[in-house]
């Protein structure tokens, strides 16, 4: 048996946060659908399993509803998917919409009850609810009839994040049920569960397509290759995603460090497929200011989307071209009491300070 495990496609994500380039982030999931499927085309692979959330919520477009199910159905195989809890299986949700019936391959699965699948019996575990403290793989017998045998649902796994206790589902929830694999949804980065004996016998795939900033392993598939009853998973993920999501935290400490993640952005690949966070704290020359407007435009010329926060820089007190490049008069006196401010205040002052220097540098003298 083989097959390839996907999830948490989350179509219709709003990605508001990044103006105009969330529609290019919109389109790339899509695009990234399509090749999912040449993905599995290239492996050869029985079926697909897609782990829930397919969809960002029951309130997509339904034009969108059509273009998934189209993609799904282009596999020239079965494709089993469940509700997760963004989609879950309410009365008027995206699973009511006819282009589903006319989907020949695509098997979206209603209830707990066992399916045949080429070379094997899948459990899947479909979400009904957005919040539930139910384990959802709890329904699955211990026992079969021998064959290979996989589960799929759509959970956290124990222990993963402990403020978020929708749909537990145990560390060991394969070996309980007695599963080959655990195909499971809801978190975006890749990671696999062993037994004791090291054997990985459930995994997320992980989104296929980077969601946003921070997700570890995100962006894969996961092609699953199992010989036969009780033999040990090959678990081997495969990149489908085509965006790259980079964030860049610097404090800076010594003249040089700003060049420094200006160089780092220029060395970055694939600019025109690639958002950006830079987030930079610490200390700032003041011969350095044209350093930083070079690097805002680079953000915003180069990358898809970019975002710059200098709101943590202070103006270095060991430097006084602060001050002393200031005309004389009532704006340099108005900088040195911005200098000067004490106690908890002193943090907005330094960037009045530097708002004011600024200024003062785009006016012509």
């Amino acid at each position: 048996m083989r097959f390839l495990h996907t999830g948490d496609w989350q179509i219709g994500m709003k990605a508001a946060a990044l103006g105009d380039a969330g529609a290019r982030v919109r389109e790339e999931r899509l695009a990234a659908g399509r090749r999912v499927i040449e993905t599995a085309n290239s492996h050869d692979v029985d079926f697909l399993l897609v782990a829930g959330d397919l969809f960002e919520d029951n309130a997509v477009d339904r034009v969108l509803v059509q273009k998934v199910v189209d993609i799904l159905n282009s596999f020239g195989g079965p494709v089993y998917v469940i509700p997760g809890n963004h989609d879950p299986l309410v009365p008027g949700s995206v699973w009511d919409h006819l282009a589903w019936r006319s989907a020949s391959n695509v098997h979206v699965l209603f209830e707990e009850v066992s399916v045949d699948v080429p070379g094997g019996i899948l459990y899947p575990c479909p979400v009904r609810e957005k919040h539930s403290g139910r384990n959802p793989t709890s329904w699955i017998p211990t026992e079969g009839d021998g064959g290979i045998r996989i589960g799929m649902a759509h959970g956290t796994v124990e222990g993963v994040r402990l403020d978020e206790p929708d749909y537990p589902i145990p560390r060991d929830a394969a070996q309980r049920a007695g599963l080959d694999f655990l195909a499971l949804g809801h978190w975006h980065s890749y990671g696999t569960y062993s037994t004791p004996d090291g054997t990985a016998h459930m995994a997320y795939s992980g989104t296929h397509e980077t969601t946003k900033f921070g997700e570890r392993e995100s962006g894969n598939v996961l092609i699953v290759e199992i010989l036969s009853a009780g033999a040990p998973p090959t678990i081997t993920p495969v990149r489908t995603a085509r965006l790259d999501w980079v964030a860049i935290e610097r404090d800076l400490r010594e003249h040089g460090d700003l060049v420094r993640v200006r160089e780092h952005l220029e060395s970055l690949e694939n600019p025109g497929n690639t958002l950006v966070d830079v987030s930079l704290s610490g200390l700032l020359m003041a011969d350095e200011r044209a350093e930083l407007d070079h690097i805002e435009q680079i953000l915003g010329s180069r990358f898809v989307w970019g975002k710059f926060d200098t709101s943590r820089l202070r103006p270095s007190p060991e430097d006084e071209s602060w001050i002393t490049k200031l005309p004389l008069g009532i704006i340099r006196d108005a900088a040195m009491r911005l200098r000067d401010t004490p106690g908890t205040s002193s943090e907005i002052a330094a960037r009045a300070l530097m708002e004011l220097c600024a200024i003062v540098a785009e006016v012509p003298q």
